[in-house]
This record gives C-alpha cells, structure tokens and sequence, in this order.
C-alpha cells in the first residue's frame, strides 16, 4: 500500500513539479531546494 501511494505520487511529481536536472543546487532559491527534496525524498520512498 505505501509503495503504491509513492509510486502513485512519482507519476504527479513528474507531470506537475518543475524539474531541476542539469541545475546547480547552490544557485537554487529555498523553494527550488524544498521541491527538489521532495521529488528526491518521495522517489527514495517509492523504490
């Protein structure tokens, strides 16, 4: 059941989030970084 709601919550992620690949995380603003944590904490939890 958790793996299937963060699973679910990846395919979200990646259809509505801006996607940072590529940047420098230190150029980021906070609200960029706090994105980009979630994406990072919610794919950990999906595999």
């Amino acid at each position: 059941m958790k793996k299937s709601l963060f699973k679910l919550l990846v395919k979200l992620n990646n259809a509505l989030l801006p996607k940072y690949a590529g940047k420098d995380p230190a150029m980021l603003t906070k609200a960029q970084r706090a994105i980009l944590g979630y994406r990072y904490w919610v794919l950990i939890n999906s595999l």
